[in-house]
């Protein structure tokens, strides 16, 4: 057997034997259409081969024409199959030129059988025996070349056109090694051949056509670079299932742990509108174990008075893509109510659209009873307070409401005796009654406040302005600090923001501050019997700080803290509960209560309530102190009445 048989026999066996391989993967891979694509090249490589193989071995002129016309049925099937391949495995080259290479390759087929004896010839007029390779004689045709073969030609110009096309859009995609060993392969390969069997067609060269070499070295590229990617499958794949072995490992311990914390996480498909939630999450929410969850669902199951709140938190984590947290009560369907705390984060795209929210939801339900009854319990310890207070207050208080009752007395007598007169002067009737009126309303007031705060009930939340609630507690207290000869001064901030609180319950810690500061200067003299109240805004902009300020007994520094102890005292006869509910009523309200001894003597307690938020930005703007006349009820019965020292002090006189 001649050596030009073994070899292109063993080129053949070399394309069948990768068209065998590559067919087994993809019928494993059947997503894997590269594979299949590359088999049906192979197979059509070897019949191209073994065309060739017949051309060397022709006898006739005739016998050359018909096998050079049929063997343009694989060289057919090689060009398209190469183009879908590149289209598949590269992803790239542009499609309009694909399909113009496989339109012009199909119009030579067609023409190929239109002529004779086929496209590149017009006739082959004898066959010429040369002596290549080893002295091996072959057959090349000697004949008149079809102009018609330039539609041929045009299309293998048109296949090495889109090869570079694609070759540069993997590129430029990042694709290196793909672009270099597939895309520098097709180019190099085709060229040589192209350009073997143009001069070959033409007769510039007398050579047999030798296509299958450069496919050989094409089939081999693409066959290492496909195989290199099954190794690299492979590796990958091994990692995988390592990093999935690791992953149910750790989610076998979150699990375990969120059981163990009485968590359930879920994940929200905002895309899809699916939530997927665990199955200690479905028993914390009443969901049924197959039921679908999406977010109406969700919504439905939210206790109407919290859905709002709980829907403003959602939409502001999916709008900033800050962190979701929410406490609310959820609804069962056996109509149970369960406190529920939750925790979550927000997932976006690269276009900034918010694809998935994942996060954590509790049962607080126990945490929020005890929350409850604790709040009970401070409401019913601060209304003791109260009572407590207002019962030693109870002397002052009683003589605030003598005045305007004895007002009233002297003006229904005075009125009495007019009426009793015949000649009754009329407008002094109408000035008399006008006082009675008067003093009426102030004694309403007086009882209208002692009303509210001996009133027990839980705390109500509004805003308010701590300049008020200041004067509301020295018209309260005024008669006690006249008996009491203490000189009340305040300086009140101008324009001062306004808090979130309960009135009742902030009137109380200030009046409690006034009575323990008047108790510390019960001791001093006369004269040296001064309290300072003011309020302010804190240095950042974010509270309101009230003080009070004594000139009484200093604070021990080593009981600073205790004092705000429950059932510490300092007094003889004190509870000790008055400074710890005032202190346990500011934190209720986010603030905070301390104390502070003076330079030259006596304390100054101080507490802060944060500004509403809506408000801060407008704190800030005000931030010029100004000073706020607190004005306190005179009587025309009272002794003395008060002198004013300054536009921003007002005297509560001695007696």
């Amino acid at each position: 057997m001649s050596w030009i048989i073994i070899v292109w026999s063993m080129n053949a066996a070399a394309c069948l034997t990768l068209a065998s391989i590559y067919f087994l993967v993809w019928c494993k891979q059947r997503e894997g259409w590269a594979y299949f694509v590359l088999s049906c090249n192979a197979v059509a490589g070897a019949a191209l081969t073994a065309f060739e193989l017949a051309l060397m071995r022709a006898q006739t002129g005739e016998q050359y024409g018909v096998i050079l016309r049929w063997a343009a049925f694989p060289v057919w099937a090689v060009v398209v199959s190469l183009v879908v391949f590149v289209r598949l495995y590269l992803r790239a080259g542009r499609p309009w030129l694909a399909w113009s290479v496989c339109g012009v390759r199909t119009l030579a087929l067609i023409l190929n059988f239109i002529f004779v004896p086929n496209l590149s010839y017009l006739q082959i007029i004898s066959l010429k025996q040369v002596s290549w390779w080893g002295g091996e004689t072959v057959s090349v045709p000697v004949g008149e070349t079809n102009p018609w073969i330039l539609v041929a030609q045009l299309s293998l110009l048109l296949l090495i056109i889109f090869f570079v096309d694609a070759t540069i859009a993997a590129w430029r995609r990042g694709d290196w090694q793909r672009a270099l060993v597939v895309g520098g392969a097709l180019i190099f390969f085709s060229a040589v051949a192209v350009g073997e069997a143009v001069l070959v067609v033409w007769g510039i060269i007398q050579a047999p056509f030798l296509a299958c070499f450069s496919y050989l070295g094409l089939i081999a590229a693409m066959g290492y670079q496909m195989s290199n990617d099954m190794l690299q499958r492979a590796q990958l794949a091994r990692r995988l299932q390592a990093s999935e072995a690791d992953l149910r490992e750790t989610q076998e311990r979150m699990e375990l742990a969120a059981s163990a914390a009485d968590l359930g996480m879920w994940l929200w498909d905002i895309v899809r509108n699916e939530i997927w939630i665990t199955d200690k999450g479905r028993v914390l929410f009443g969901f049924a174990p197959s039921e679908k969850i999406d977010f109406d669902r969700f919504q439905n199951m939210l206790h109407p008075e919290d859905r709002e709140s709980v829907l403003q938190a959602v939409e502001n984590s999916l709008r900033t893509g800050a962190e979701y947290r929410s406490e609310y009560r959820a609804v069962l369907p056996d109509g149970q109510i369960r406190w529920i705390v939750g925790r979550g984060d927000v997932e976006f795209n690269g276009d900034g659209q918010p694809v998935r929210m994942r996060g954590a939801s509790a049962d607080i339900t126990k945490r929020k009873e005890a929350e409850l009854e604790a709040a009970r319990q401070r409401e019913q310890l601060a209304h003791l307070s109260r009572v407590t207070t207002l019962g030693e207050l109870s002397g002052s208080i009683a003589h605030e409401l003598s005045l305007p009752l004895s007002a009233i007395l002297t003006n229904a007598q005075a009125a009495q005796r007019i009426l009793s007169n015949d000649r009754g002067d009329l407008v002094e009737l109408r000035e008399i009654l006008n006082d009675i009126v008067s003093e009426d309303k102030r004694a309403g007031e007086v009882i209208r406040r002692l009303r509210l705060l001996l009133k027990k009930g839980e705390m109500q939340q509004h805003s308010l302005g701590m300049n008020d609630v200041v004067r509301d507690v020295l018209k309260l207290i005024r008669s006690d600090l006249i008996n009491q000869k203490v000189t009340v001064e305040t300086e009140l901030v101008q324009n001062l923001p306004t808090v979130s609180g309960d009135p009742v319950q902030l009137q109380q810690v200030l009046l409690n501050l006034v009575v323990n500061a008047c108790e510390a200067m019960a001791s001093c003299n006369t004269s040296k019997r001064r309290l300072v109240i003011r309020t302010r805004i804190e240095n950042d902009g974010g509270a309101v700080v009230v003080s009070v300020t004594d000139q009484g007994i200093s604070i021990p520094e080593e009981k600073m803290e205790k004092i705000f102890e429950p059932f510490f005292s300092t007094k003889e006869k004190g509870m000790g509960i008055g400074l710890s509910v005032c202190r346990t009523i500011i934190a209720a309200h986010r603030g905070k209560l301390w104390a502070a001894n003076n330079l030259d003597r006596g304390a100054t307690f101080y507490f802060s309530l944060p500004i509403k938020v809506s408000l801060v930005t407008t704190a800030l703007r005000r931030r010029s102190v100004g000073s706020d006349t607190a004005e306190v009820p005179r009587h025309r019965e009272a002794a003395t009445t008060g002198t004013e020292k300054d536009s921003s002090k007002e005297l509560i006189p001695d007696s």
